[in-house]
């Protein structure tokens, strides 16, 4: 049994308004569905992705303005990083991120890599990672100024913050099968094979003080399964490994399994689709108000309690 990559990544965000400008306008990805938090549809939950919102592209948010700001340290999901094809990309970005202010800092190797860690206008850790290892499977959003060459191609880790691997080791190896490699920053754990977009590094920070999630932080991380059958095996060894869990959620535009592997870290299982296009048109994604077919008849009273995203 494997998990076959990173699916997506939730985060929580104060200010919708500066969160669709900057990941649209700055980074250059395409709102592919604007709907509500289906657990607190008083909500907005965004989804920013490639052309086709893949799985393995798309970063989300909760519209949570009363969250307290992030705080980093240990026991979080502490920094996403995208991936770019090659130096003359990580280039590109260094000059965009200066023309438009946004705080970063070129890194030349991070685990063995060339990398630019930058921030969004909450803090929110990012990073960009030129890796040229893979075959791309992703098809770029060529909008805001930014070249298929030059574009954000899907996600090629997320990093996790503890004070010693061994808290995490047990769980990402023992139970869901990744395998380990000791980079010179620190270790890596491999999905399927490893390579962009199936990482999960972990930056050790001993004497850091414990974080808490709030705006300009990760919820959870998301991992790749083809499909219910997978998904059902996972809850069955989740299940025999004691490993206590949400059983399966149907969030429509994908099937959801959710568990901690710690107070801070929540993970979940996610299905490939049916995805994004099962309710819009491939060319309209992300224009209007989505809803899931058991949310539908609250639309009106949804939608009231929502803020405009456009002034």
């Amino acid at each position: 049994m494997n998990l076959h990559g990173l699916h997506h990544v939730t985060a929580i965000t104060g200010d919708t308004r500066k969160n669709l400008s900057f990941y649209t306008e700055v980074l250059g990805l395409r709102l592919v569905k604007k709907t509500v938090n289906q657990d607190d549809v008083g909500a907005y939950h965004l989804f920013y992705a490639d052309r086709n919102g893949s799985p393995g592209t798309d970063i989300t948010f909760f519209d949570w303005p009363q969250a307290g700001p992030n705080r980093p340290g240990v026991d979080t999901i502490s920094r996403t990083f995208f991936r770019v094809l090659d130096r003359n990309a990580l280039d590109f970005w260094e000059e965009r991120f200066r023309e438009q202010d946004v705080p970063h800092e070129r890194v030349d190797r991070l685990f063995d890599l060339p990398t630019i860690l930058f921030s969004d206008h909450e803090g929110q850790a990012l990073g960009l990672v030129a890796d040229d290892r893979e075959p791309l499977e992703d098809e770029p959003w060529d909008a805001a100024g930014v070249s298929s060459d030059n574009a954000l191609r899907g996600f090629h880790s997320v990093e996790l913050t503890v004070r010693q691997v061994e808290q995490v080791e047990p769980v990402l190896t023992q139970l869901l099968n990744m395998t380990r490699r000791d980079a010179d920053d620190g270790p890596v754990f491999s999905m399927d094979g490893g390579g962009p977009g199936r990482e999960v590094r972990i930056r050790l920070a001993p004497d850091a003080p414990r974080g808490y999630q709030g705006r300009g932080g990760v919820h959870h991380v998301a991992f790749r399964l083809h499909d219910s059958g997978e998904q059902g095996e996972w809850l069955d060894r989740l299940e025999s490994m004691g490993v206590s869990n949400s059983g399966v959620v149907d969030r429509f535009y994908f099937k959801s399994l959710y568990f901690r592997i710690s107070r801070g870290i929540l993970f979940e299982l996610a299905t490939d689709g049916p995805g994004f296009a099962v309710d819009e048109e491939a060319g309209s994604l992300g224009r209007k108000l989505a809803l899931p077919p058991f949310l539908e008849s609250r639309r009106a009273a949804i939608e009231a309690g929502l803020r405009p995203l456009e002034s």
